[in-house]
């Protein structure tokens, strides 16, 4: 009998992220826009802190959970920050990053058969990790409406099969924040509906015009709500992977069998970098997002001169703009803007059907990487209309 492999992992690809950004190897002189890592440092005082944790010897396993000396960290950032609390010793569990909280979650809930909701364009992550529990993705179309989920069409999609919804907010790979009226109307249908909820907000703090606002600050979801979150863009901790995962305790105290039996603990240096992230160095964020909305305003203001529809993101470092016009799918356009013009961006069409027709730029990179970037892709935008109307004479 031949050797075979789990079928549902057959069926899964790498990353459209990942596979436009491998191709970079090829195209040493480029520019590349395509990865959500945040090019600043750690923080001095962060990496000392897992700096002094490696030198004391802090390196062996911690409570499952995480530090309870951390977990009490979290509590009280949400608390202080936004007002909602979440207990230290039951209801939190430090992660290896926010994908391992995402994975534990689904493993915990969902079922053959089961359908998670997902509104699209969204980060790619997501759909594997559903599949590979055997449930089933319902995208809901937020491409026309300027990518924010819309209350009735997510009521449309909910059957008795629906078990969960996920949002991410700010958006990957929009940028997109999501209205106090709209979440309110969201909210209103999601307290009619027994489905879980998932809400990623590992984006959170690189909100940047007005403060975040969570789903825990409804009382009505607590229950079923999940929350995702960790350092990785906050703190310029992605390689250090610390993430939170966040719930009531019923539900977690199940999710932590999966992060138990996948995990053990997250790496202990890097838990006490993070409780200094969380205290002394609590005000990082604010101060990347200065620069962030530099390079955001700039990245707008050259793709609306280049004549490109484009919504203003008001979170993380991502901009989606259309390049519906020159009629070319996201992959080809995508390819051709590395080939010919000599810049890598990623292309719509890996953050579901739903981003076909636009692009993801990252400007989580350095203003002169940002303005040669624009510089070329400003050239190749002009080259490509007068083939476009070329075609049409």
């Amino acid at each position: 009998m031949p050797l075979t492999i789990n079928e549902r992992i057959t069926k899964i690809e790498v990353s459209g992220i990942r596979q436009f950004s491998n191709q970079l190897i090829h195209y040493p002189d480029a520019v590349n826009l395509t990865i959500g890592q945040p090019d600043f440092p750690t923080p001095e005082r962060v990496k000392q802190a897992g700096i002094t944790a490696i030198t004391n010897n802090l390196t062996g396993y911690s409570h499952n959970a995480g530090l309870i000396e951390l977990r009490k960290a979290v509590s009280q950032f949400f608390t202080e920050k936004y007002q909602f609390t979440y207990k230290a010793d039951s209801e939190i569990i430090i992660t290896i990053g926010a994908s391992e909280a995402i994975d534990a979650v689904f493993r915990t809930i969902l079922e053959d058969g089961d359908e998670v909701i997902l509104p699209a364009p969204c980060y790619p992550g997501y759909a594997p990790l559903i599949t590979m529990c055997g449930a089933k993705i319902k995208y809901l179309d937020t491409s026309d409406t300027g990518f924010e989920p819309d209350p009735e069409r997510l009521k449309g999609l909910i059957t008795e099969k629906t078990k969960a919804v996920l949002f991410n907010l700010p958006s990957n790979p929009t940028g997109v924040t999501i209205d106090s009226k709209k979440m309110d109307a969201l909210a209103n249908v999601l307290k009619e509906h027994e489905i879980y909820i998932l809400s990623d907000e590992i984006y959170s703090e690189n909100t940047f015009e007005g403060q975040h606002r969570s789903f825990a600050s409804y009382p009505q979801l607590s229950d079923r709500l999940f929350i995702i979150h960790g350092l990785s863009k906050s703190h310029s901790m992605t390689g250090w992977r610390i993430g939170f995962l966040l719930g009531p305790e019923g539900l977690i105290q199940h999710c932590i069998k999966i992060h138990q039996y996948n995990s053990v603990c997250a790496p202990l240096p890097s838990q006490y970098a993070a409780i200094e992230a969380l205290g002394k160095s609590s005000s990082v964020p604010a101060e990347m997002n200065k620069e962030y909305m530099v390079r955001r305003d700039y990245i707008y203001t050259r793709l609306l001169a280049m004549g490109l529809n484009v919504v203003k993101p008001n979170g993380a470092f991502y901009i989606f703009p259309s390049i519906k016009e020159f009629g070319l799918p996201s992959f080809e356009f995508a390819t051709r803007l590395l080939k010919e013009g000599g810049v890598a961006c990623v292309p719509g069409s890996a953050f579901s059907k739903y981003g076909e027709g636009f692009i993801r730029i990252s400007y989580a990179y350095a203003m002169p990487v940002l303005v040669k970037g624009m510089d070329r892709m400003e050239a190749y935008i002009a080259t490509l209309r007068k083939e476009v109307v070329g075609k049409i004479v």
